[in-house]
C-alpha cells in the first residue's frame, strides 16, 4: 500500500464561480494561440482568441508572440470594444504577460 506524497507544485487558489452573462460581449474569455508560422505582411506568428460567454462567438485577432500586455489592451479596445461594447469582465488563462507585473 502507498502513502499519498505531498504536493510539490505550486499550491493553487481556490476556485470561483464564474457569473453568467446576461446579455452578448458582456463576459468573455481570452487565450492565445502561438507557435504558428509567421505570415500576413506584419509576420504575425500568434493569435489572440476572444469568446463570448453568451453566444459562445468566437474573434481571432493575429498578433504576435513578444506582444506587451499594453498592445495586447489597445489590440482589444481597438478591434473588441468598437465592434461589441465594453467588457465587464474578462477571464484568461495564468499568462506570463499579465501575471509578471504582479
Amino acid at each position: 500500500m502507498q502513502k499519498a506524497n505531498k504536493s510539490t507544485g505550486k499550491r493553487l487558489g481556490n476556485m470561483i464561480k464564474i457569473q453568467e452573462p446576461s446579455r452578448p460581449w458582456e463576459i468573455v474569455h481570452m487565450d492565445w494561440v502561438t507557435g504558428l508560422l509567421p505570415g500576413g505582411d506584419r509576420s504575425y506568428n500568434a493569435c489572440l482568441v476572444i469568446v463570448d460567454r453568451f453566444s459562445k462567438t468566437p474573434i481571432f485577432l493575429p498578433c504576435h508572440k513578444d506582444d506587451f500586455a499594453m498592445d495586447t489592451a489597445l489590440l482589444i479596445w481597438n478591434i473588441v470594444v468598437s465592434w461589441t461594447c465594453i467588457l465587464t469582465n474578462i477571464t484568461s488563462e495564468r499568462d506570463p504577460k499579465f501575471t509578471s507585473a504582479l
